[in-house]
């Protein structure tokens, strides 16, 4: 049933209300109604053309065809994925019933609509009509769509809807919106779901989003069906069935409504503004060298804090101007903070272990901090609603194998390193993809492809052909794991047993690594991404030519070099494994740059501890300088 109520107009009627994710990418009606009826949706670019074709109503007396439906099915044939459009009402005895109000639109009737684009009963008549004529049609047909007039007239007819529900019924409403204000998330309430009977109201939730108060439009098809009795679900849906969780607090609700419509595009800019504050900082203390250290190794250390300080202004939520000052002034005084009470260079494992332990606190209780920050998944696009989103995954690994590389300092090759190494990778696997925190995938893969690149290069002797065969299924072995770890802690529900373990045919295998690919090339030519990419190609394909130079101010330990290494091994595996693409390689190259940064403001006079055996590496390679002193003239020292 559909309405043009809001938030208050839902819960004034008494429904458990949510926030739906209408479509994957911008809204359009058409397409929102086609995702409805099939129970499936994917990105508009993966179309052959990415708006659908015009759809209009026929109506044919006691029923209606909705022309363009063939022009709809075949443009779904060319989709990546098998998309069925009308399959709901195609799997109910007697087809789909459609009550509208004469003169107005009626193109909310495809949801009615079978697999041929037919409605079996279509009824037009006046406003004051509507809920009598909808009685009828409920009385011998098990779907309805309900088109309900706009203002107080159609609340009112959703509130005599709802008191004359019978208790075996189900009540879907969902907000309706023209295509040009935009309704990528939409208002939606529901009564009669199943085992909320005597609950009252609640906030909707569901399996797709694993989030409080927010569903899919995909989920309707399988709830109505479920409800209905149909089963099994057809396996082309891919929603989950609609719960409840939580009692309803509107006041709440409209404020993430309100909070998922902006954080998207303050993302660049609140960075711009933490890169140039950290400019400006430095500019300021320039002329006095000691200053000028403390300045670049403050900034360098409040960026790695980022992904914490990003979570103060998503639980106040703030105008666009107060969240930027708040994320540059708490990133800058906790990178200073940390300066101060950590000698250098060890102070990179305060900010690594704040983050995975707030991000899987926040994860566990439930806060939703991270999903509301300008660093996490970003629900408005669709395509994501919970977990650790891309941007963050290669700048955690950056940020966790940076911290082991501080704690080992000075460190010698050798297992016991090694082991540190990979310990830390594996718990930051688990953070990463785990269906109870970090839900993600692509992060399992790049995290275990990092950390064993990382933890070969910290083994003592060369490369073998062994240790390299070990690092390249290591990813394999990971994936493994969290199939395990999904079944164990999540019943199966999480993202990586739904995606694949769940797939059901090698068809949709197929469709899902071709779905993600498209989306990693749609990305690649996105807006500043090529010249972002090719920027962070060149630093890398730099980095790994001039590696002792880089490390110079730890006289190429190690276990600094393997964190180097790890890290930029996880943002390449990243760029590969995920559907963000080359997003993960420039996170994890500006991550590894922020590192850098902090090593080569060494404070003057700080001890750097070299071990006898990096006394005498350094010592047989020419290339490698001798450590930056105070003295030293040939050495830049940012911090001196």
């Amino acid at each position: 049933m559909f309405t043009a109520a809001g938030e208050r107009g839902l819960a004034a009627s008494g429904l458990s209300v949510g926030i739906m994710s209408a479509t994957q990418g911008q809204y359009e009606s058409a397409q929102f109604l086609l995702d409805l009826t099939q129970g499936a949706r994917i990105s508009s670019s993966d179309y052959s053309t990415a708006t659908a074709p015009p759809l209009s109503v026929r109506d044919e007396g006691s029923q209606a065809v909705v022309e363009g439906w063939q022009a709809a099915v075949k443009r779904d044939a060319s989709a990546p994925q098998l998309l069925r459009p009308g399959l709901l009402a195609g799997q109910i005895p007697g087809g789909g019933a459609y009550a509208g109000v004469s003169r107005e639109s009626d193109i909310d009737s495809v949801l009615a609509a079978d697999m041929s684009g037919r409605i079996a009963a279509f009824s037009l008549g006046t406003a004051s009509t509507l809920p009598a004529r909808a009685a009828a049609l409920s009385a011998s047909r098990q779907l309805v769509v309900v088109d309900l007039p706009t203002g107080v007239e159609g609340e009112a007819d959703l509130r005599m809807l709802v008191r004359r529900r019978s208790p075996q019924e189900l009540l879907l409403a969902i907000q309706r919106v023209p295509d040009a204000r935009g309704g990528e998330l939409l208002w939606t309430g529901a009564a009669g779901l199943t085992g909320n009977e005597a609950a009252g109201r609640r906030e909707l939730t569901s399996q797709s989003t694993n989030e409080r108060s927010l569903i899919v439009s995909v989920d309707v098809a399988p709830t109505i069906l479920e409800h209905l009795g149909r089963l099994p679900i057809p396996a082309d849906m891919r929603g989950e069935r609609i719960a409840t969780k939580g009692a309803l607090d509107s006041g709440a609700l409209t404020r993430l409504m309100a909070r998922l419509h902006v954080i998207g595009g303050r993302r660049l800019k609140a960075l711009g503004v933490l890169l140039a504050c950290w400019a400006l900082l430095v500019l300021l203390c320039a002329p006095w060298p000691q200053a000028r250290g403390r300045a670049l190794r403050a900034g360098a250390l409040g960026v790695l804090w980022a992904p914490i300080a990003v979570l103060l202004p998503a639980a106040i939520e703030p105008s666009a101007a107060v969240e930027f000052a708040t994320i540059a002034v708490v990133c800058l005084a906790l990178g200073a903070l940390t300066d101060l009470l950590m000698p250098w260079p060890r102070a990179p494992i305060a900010p690594a272990l704040a983050a995975i332990v707030v991000l899987s606190f926040d994860a566990l209780a439930g806060t939703q901090l991270l999903m509301r920050s300008v660093l996490g998944p970003n629900p408005i696009l669709g395509a994501r609603f919970y977990g650790i989103g891309n941007e963050l995954k290669s700048g955690l690994a950056v940020l966790v194998f940076a911290a082991v590389a501080a704690a080992l300092y000075p460190a010698v090759r050798g297992r016991r390193a090694a082991l540190t190494m990979a310990a830390a990778g594996v718990v930051l696997a688990v953070v990463e993809g785990s269906a109870r925190i970090g839900a993600g995938v692509g992060g399992v893969i790049l995290v275990s492809f990092g950390t064993a690149v990382a933890s070969t290069m910290l083994l003592s002797g060369t490369v073998t052909r062994r240790r390299a065969l070990l690092a390249m299924t290591a990813p394999v072995v990971a994936l493994v794991a969290l199939a395990g770890l999904d079944l164990a802690t999540a019943h199966g529900g999480g993202h990586f047993t739904g995606s694949v373990l769940h797939a059901r045919s090698p068809q949709d295998i197929r469709d899902l690594i071709e779905r993600r690919y498209g989306a990693a090339w749609d990305e690649l030519k996105n807006h500043a991404m090529p010249f972002a990419t090719a920027l962070a190609l060149g630093v890398s394909a730099y980095g790994v030519r001039r590696h002792a130079r880089l490390l110079a101010p730890v006289v190429g330990d190690p276990a600094w070099l393997a964190a180097l290494g790890g890290g930029l091994a996880a943002g390449a595996m990243g760029a590969l494994a995920e559907d963000s693409g080359p997003v993960l390689l420039v996170v994890a190259v500006f991550a590894l740059g922020c590192v850098v940064t902090y090593l080569w403001a060494r404070p003057a006079g700080s001890p750097t501890n070299p071990t006898p055996a990096q006394t005498r590496s350094a010592a047989s390679h020419r290339s490698l300088p001798a450590p930056p002193g105070p003295s030293d003239p040939a050495v830049v020292q940012p911090g001196a």
